[in-house]
């Protein structure tokens, strides 16, 4: 069945830096727009960024500038490079794949928590 790890989080300060991984399991991504979600406590799951199949990115206006997705095909993993940390990028960092607007999948995986200090 599919399944998502994601994995990378951690405490960081304002400023800092965050590599996020996310490990894909029973379908290819390559066929897939591959997306990062992101949940922020007492807030509901929300967009972040997108990647299709070709490579082309769109990320939300909060991201624009400071997160970068990527995806390796043959590894069957998708990343999200998060730079320029804020203290309200602070949230439960999912992937899932990406199609009409939504999430692909109805499963999830477990997350990466991503805390950033003031």
């Amino acid at each position: 069945q599919v399944q998502f790890v994601e994995s990378g989080g951690g405490l960081v300060q304002a400023g800092g830096s965050l590599r996020l991984s996310c490990a894909a399991s029973g379908f290819a991504i390559s066929s897939s727009t591959m997306s990062w979600y992101r949940q922020a406590p007492g807030k509901q799951r929300e967009l972040v960024a997108f990647i299709s199949t070709l490579g082309n990115t769109t990320y939300v206006h909060s991201a624009k500038g400071r997160f970068s997705i990527s995806r390796d095909n043959a590894k069957n993993m998708v990343y999200l490079q998060m730079n320029s940390l804020k203290p309200e990028d602070t949230a439960v960092y999912y992937c899932n794949a990406y199609t009409l607007g939504r999430a692909r999948y109805a499963s999830w995986g477990q997350g990466t928590r991503v805390t950033v200090s003031s």
